[in-house]
């Protein structure tokens, strides 16, 4: 079963409603500079709300050792996913399961992902400038060869009308969405995340 990741969360109301329809993960931002970000403190109160299997997610971009544990110790998260220029040897210093970020522009995007020893490697679309969250997709026949690596999961530009294309040709461990299933940036349509996740069960079916 192909797992679902609603990112960018920052109420509780978008949280319990994409856990009711079958999410499988949460995603926190903690940079600061986005849009989508959450203080900590904000962030612990909604984890604490979520059913036992739905997993959060806490989201990073080149920030210091101590504060993501400090992000840790307040939430509870165990799931990092690091979205910045984060050396290999940074990734392992965390014992927690650690997802990272790779930005697409071409094949040679992928070339980095043989160095890195973490969880899932997830594929976003690249925009100079912009860390994620860009509404734009790739060529997801690089999502099937970057698969050699381990276990992808896709992003950058899924919506309820083109995830399960991308679902059906790479086949990957998760799927990954944020700004295709928003109303505005930070605050979700629930029509459209609803439908986002039907569309990928519905995919992923034998």
């Amino acid at each position: 079963m192909i797992k679902i990741k609603i990112c960018g969360i920052t109420n509780p109301d978008d949280a319990l409603f994409a856990s009711e329809c079958g999410a499988d993960a949460l995603g926190f931002n903690f940079y600061k500079k986005s849009p989508r970000y959450i203080e900590p403190q904000k962030a612990a109160e909604i984890v604490r709300r979520l059913p036992p299997f739905v997993v959060p997610v806490a989201l990073f971009v080149n920030e210091r050792e101590e504060k993501i544990r400090d992000v840790q110790f307040t939430t509870g998260i165990k799931v990092l996913q690091f979205q910045g220029d984060e050396r290999p040897e940074f990734c392992e210093r965390f014992s927690t399961q650690v997802i990272k970020v790779f930005q697409v522009k071409d094949k040679e995007s992928l070339k980095h992902m043989a160095h890195y020893r973490v969880n899932a490697y997830l594929l976003d679309s690249y925009r100079e400038g912009l860390r994620g969250g860009t509404g734009e997709t790739f060529d997801w026949h690089l999502a099937v060869v970057a698969k050699t690596f381990g276990r992808i999961i896709l992003a950058g530009g899924l919506t309820p009308d083109n995830v399960a294309e991308a679902v059906k040709l790479v086949q990957p461990y998760g799927v990954d969405v944020a700004s295709g299933v928003e109303m505005e940036k930070g605050i979700k349509d629930h029509a459209k995340l609803k439908k986002f996740i039907t569309e990928v069960r519905r995919a992923s079916r034998p």
